[in-house]
């Protein structure tokens, strides 16, 4: 197998685990290249390798989720859900085939600013709109054309499953597993007592309007970041492709929520 590695941070290039890790890989008769800054995998992937957390595991998602290429996430960051495994257990797994691939669902937005409509971007995480200024935000949601009511708030997050464990999470949003086939609006710190985040099925399509007294808007898409009209229009919906994240077969969410968030800490469940 041809495996392509995206290191993070130049600074994880020397990691004695990561060496070791690529070491066995080869010596298991795997193909190992290291990209460099602005390369992609060549034609002949069979798999990309993100090296760091999960900040580094969106940008790799990024360079194959529209070609179907699966990404193994290798965690030598502080925090991960998508990059989760150990260099000491990647290996292994990979060499024996103890591991599956599974479908991630992607989101797709269209950002019509005035008469321009730019081309659509991708988030496997999130997508989010932001004041740009000190006046609050007003975030008109629709979804499936039914309308919502007004939110007022520093912004608005829309998340996939896999994004419930990032930037909704810290905004008071539902964890939600992997799996589920949902999609999650929750607002940024929101100016209504009487709202909270919502959550729609993945065949929903989600409209957003701002109402802002700034002449522009922040719009992310996972780690990217733009500027926007204050009265752009942005549809988000599921994108017709899913990344293929290659997961471990001792992996495990609930374990993983448990001991990275201390999920249920309580001196009752001691065992």
């Amino acid at each position: 197998m041809n495996i392509y590695v995206y290191i993070g941070k130049k600074s994880l290039e020397d990691d004695l685990r990561l060496a070791a890790l690529m070491d066995a890989l080869s010596a298991g008769g795997c193909h190992v290249t290291v990209l460099g800054p602005g390369q992609e995998p060549g034609k002949d992937a069979g798999m990309l390798m993100s090296v760091g957390g999960d900040g580094t595991f969106l940008s790799a998602s990024a360079l194959v989720a529209e070609r179907g290429i699966p990404v193994v996430g290798v965690n030598l960051g502080r925090l991960g859900f998508l990059s989760e495994n150990r260099p000491e257990d990647v290996a292994d797994a990979i060499l024996n085939g103890k591991y599956s691939i599974e479908e991630r669902t992607v989101l797709k937005a269209c950002v019509e600013d005035g008469l321009r409509k730019d081309e659509p971007v991708y988030a496997l995480n999130e997508c989010t709109v932001h004041r740009s200024g000190a006046a609050m935000l007003g975030v008109e949601v629709t979804v499936d054309g039914t309308r919502l009511p007004t939110y007022w708030a520093d912004g608005l997050i829309v998340s996939t499953s896999s994004g419930s464990t990032a930037y909704s999470l810290s905004a008071g949003g539902p964890i939600v597993l992997p799996q589920s086939r949902v999609l999650i609006i929750t607002p940024i710190a929101p100016h209504n007592l009487n709202v909270r985040p919502l959550v729609v099925p993945d065949t929903s399509v989600i409209t957003l309007r701002m109402q802002s007294r700034d002449r522009k808007v922040i719009f992310t898409a996972d780690n990217r970041t733009a500027e926007t009209d204050g009265d752009a229009r942005i549809e988000i919906s599921v994108a017709q492709f899913s990344l293929k994240r290659v997961r471990l077969n001792k992996s495990d969410f609930i374990n993983a929520l448990t001991e990275k968030l201390f999920w249920g800490e309580d001196i009752r469940n001691i065992k």
